[in-house]
């Protein structure tokens, strides 16, 4: 931790030019920072969708843990060990640095600015709406680190001069205060105030002549007024095994706060052409390597029931869709590429859908009977998926008279489903997987020892950490249970 924060004091120097700089653009070509708020959160916005979309084995590695990508050279992380590339560092500084610290400074510009007479009226209120907007993004970014590795750094995390070597907290406590969080920040939005304008990348929405900022302003607040709640509906569902009253409390509050109901509500990243190309088109085509495959775990499932999906999914290979075996030597030339989308510089990077907000909706009405039937949710979600990749109700309906709900299995129906349909969302697919307990995965052949022959449930922390906070990480790695690729996060409990 020690070497990050170094990072972050660093991030921190960089930006801390004072209120008179307020326009200055740091001088550094490659960076992003500078010590306007809206053009940090631009940064930490964009930063956090690279982590969640990258296929760099060097960051983020689930699209090959689900078994949706198989490579095709270095066989490493198929066979999970993310230990010699230590991948887990590199997680840490994309959320704990160029995220969440990045939004702490400008939470800190924002706490520190003094309006203009002509600001003083509307600045309490756009204040709170851009401090929300904030936490929420911090949030959904902590929600990840939990999620990845159990108990982590927090109230410790962001204050380097107090805590250079922070305590870990638990996950247990850390999501209840997540909950709370983004509670507080949906309750001090106000349609009334402004928010980032065109530095907040989004929600933007641009003024025209029959809608000024003012009226631009209120439809962002009611869009992430709507991310919120299907971020808190997130969070519920995350701990619906380990806390299953407060799961159920919560998710009821989002729902009837107003979760996504179409696609148009989404919070996606919008990366443009060349040099802000997606990550995907960065590690596939501009990297000039061939280095992934389909997954013959997906293909094959696909395959069975001849799924429409599978044209934006994959690319045929001699006529066929065909997966490499996972943990095993799969040539380019042999078998499937990845989708076409894979292969674009605009595709959107995805935060949050609705295609996963309603398969959230199927889940909380199957456990608990609450935001409507669960067979109606079910079919909502799976097709929600089958538009998001381009194709119609009616390919939907289709596949539904052969994939119905179970009721009496709604695990497994959901589960696998969500599988499917989280293709491109694989951080959040590792979560449904391990919650659900579906789709059921074989390791991976050849796969490294410390994964004790089973798909890994959780990353082990950086290595960094047992160097450098000794103390704070072995009280966290017995807490959790040992630090390995196969101990099971708090809520993880099946």
């Amino acid at each position: 931790m020690k070497k990050i924060l170094a990072s972050i004091l660093l991030v921190s120097l960089l930006q801390s030019c004072g209120r008179e700089s307020m326009s200055e653009i740091n001088t550094d070509p490659n960076s992003y920072y500078t010590t306007v708020p809206s053009t940090l959160v631009t940064y930490a916005e964009k930063q956090l969708t690279d982590y969640v979309t990258t296929p760099n084995v060097n960051v983020n590695n689930f699209r090959l843990t689900m078994q949706y990508w198989q490579e095709t050279t270095y066989l490493d992380e198929s066979r999970y060990d993310f230990s010699t590339r230590n991948v887990s560092n590199n997680v840490w500084l994309y959320l704990y640095v160029r995220t969440i610290k990045n939004l702490d400074q400008a939470k800190k510009l924002i706490n520190d600015y003094q309006p203009t007479a002509s600001e003083a009226a509307t600045w309490p209120k756009t204040m709170k709406n851009q401090l929300a907007i904030i936490d929420l993004l911090q949030v959904y970014s902590y929600q990840i680190l939990v999620d990845t590795y159990g108990d982590v750094p927090y109230t410790e995390a962001g204050d380097i001069d107090a805590h250079p070597l922070p305590k870990y907290d638990s996950g247990k406590d850390i999501y209840a205060s997540l909950i709370a969080r983004t509670k507080q920040s949906l309750a001090n939005f106000d349609s009334t105030g402004l928010t980032f304008g065109s530095g907040e990348k989004i929600y933007y929405v641009a003024p025209t002549s029959s809608c000024g900022p003012a009226c631009a302003a209120a439809q962002e607040v009611s869009k992430w007024k709507k991310f919120g709640n299907s971020l808190l509906l997130k969070l519920a569902m995350g701990i619906a095994d380990s806390d299953p009253a407060l799961a159920q409390a919560t998710a009821q509050a989002a729902i009837s706060g107003g979760v996504y109901t179409s696609a148009s509500d989404s919070a996606l990243f919008q990366y443009l052409t060349s040099p802000n190309y997606s990550q995907l088109y960065t590690n596939l085509v501009a990297s000039n390597r061939n280095d992934f495959v389909a997954g013959k775990t997906i293909v094959d499932k696909m395959n069975a029931s001849a799924d429409p999906r599978r044209t934006a999914y994959f690319q045929l290979r001699n006529g066929a869709y065909v997966g490499g075996a996972i943990g095993v030597n799969s040539p380019f030339g042999s078998y499937s590429a990845p989708g076409a989308f894979a292969y674009a510089q605009t595709t959107p990077g995805i935060l949050l859908n609705y295609t996963e907000v309603a398969f959230y909706l199927a889940e909380a009405s199957a456990r608990w009977g609450i935001g409507g039937a669960p067979a109606t949710n079910y079919a909502n979600a799976v097709t929600a998926s089958f538009l998001q990749w381009g194709k119609t109700a009616a390919d939907a309906t289709a596949y539904l008279a052969t994939h119905p709900y179970d009721a009496t299995n709604w695990k497994k129906s959901i589960g696998e489903e969500a599988w499917i349909a989280m293709y491109d969302q694989p951080t959040q697919s590792f979560n449904f997987w391990r919650r659900l307990d579906f789709p059921v995965l074989q390791p991976a052949a050849n796969a490294v020892s410390e994964a004790n022959n089973k798909v890994p449930v959780r990353l082990k922390y950086p290595v960094t950490e047992q160097s450098t906070n000794p103390t704070n990480y072995g009280a966290a790695s017995t807490a959790i249970g040992g630090d390995e690729l196969f101990t099971k996060i708090f809520w993880d409990k099946n």
